[in-house]
């Protein structure tokens, strides 16, 4: 009975030790894969979405006001052409 003790205990650390030996391979091929997408991508900056957004609200803004000066520096002639 002793002995069948022993090694059920010997069998439960040697399957920790693997199991704690797989995360850490699970880790570094996880890091390896980001590190190759990164190389992959060849240092791209993406920006988030909440940037995006903001990007986006500026470039329209601006659009507006572009238009609305030229509305404003056309001559009477050409406000006449553009209707």
């Amino acid at each position: 009975m002793q002995s069948q003790k022993k090694i059920f205990e010997d069998m439960a650390k040697v399957l920790n030790g693997a199991a704690g030996t797989f995360a850490g391979m699970a880790r570094e091929v996880q890091e390896g894969a980001k590190e190759r997408a990164r190389e992959f991508m060849g240092g791209v900056d993406f920006v988030s979405r909440e940037e995006f957004d903001v990007l986006a609200e500026r470039v329209a803004a601006l659009e507006a006001a572009l238009s609305a000066r030229a509305a404003t520096d056309a001559t009477p002639q050409e406000r006449k052409s553009k209707k």
